[in-house]
């Protein structure tokens, strides 16, 4: 499944939370285009900017240290069910800042932005891990091949 194809879904699931709040009032595009800036990693609203982000957002849960992240990752990876991630622990992950913006960018409260997450992320991360680990392949002809992913390497690593 490609980037676009997993915001669209990370979007859809987003829409779903909250139209017990705003009765749909945000269309799919919207929220799949900021969700793309929210997973960006600052590469602005590409494929290998996605593709960064989302490996960056869950190396840095396997990463934490902290056992609780670990295994909410673990099941978001792995072919069973998606444990559930609590908003102090989606803030922890992607920081206050980067919810503000996309809170503003929707016309959303934190609060709502933060609800409306906690539902996409897991399911954007478990459909890009169908074997029980991101989806390498097809993730990586989204960003040119083999030559791409050293190029997105290179700018992750600040060479």
């Amino acid at each position: 499944m490609d980037m676009g194809n997993l915001m669209q879904l990370g979007a859809q699931m987003f829409q779903s939370q909250l139209d017990k709040d705003r009765d749909g009032q945000l269309e799919i595009t919207e929220i799949a285009s900021a969700l793309m800036g929210l997973m960006s990693n600052g590469q602005g609203q590409s494929q290998a900017g996605g593709l960064s982000g989302l490996m960056s957002m869950v190396s840095g849960m396997q990463g934490s240290g902290n056992g609780d992240l670990m295994s909410i990752a673990a099941s978001w990876l792995g072919k069973g069910e998606n444990a559930p991630i609590s908003g102090g622990q989606l803030t922890q992950m992607l920081g206050s800042d980067k919810i503000a913006a996309f809170a503003q960018q929707l016309g959303l409260s934190q609060e709502q932005a933060v609800s409306g997450l906690q539902a996409a992320i897991p399911q954007v991360v478990d459909k890009a891990s169908p074997d029980g680990a991101l989806d390498l392949g097809n993730m990586l002809d989204a960003v040119g091949g083999v030559s791409g992913a050293i190029g997105l390497a290179s700018k992750l690593f600040g060479r």
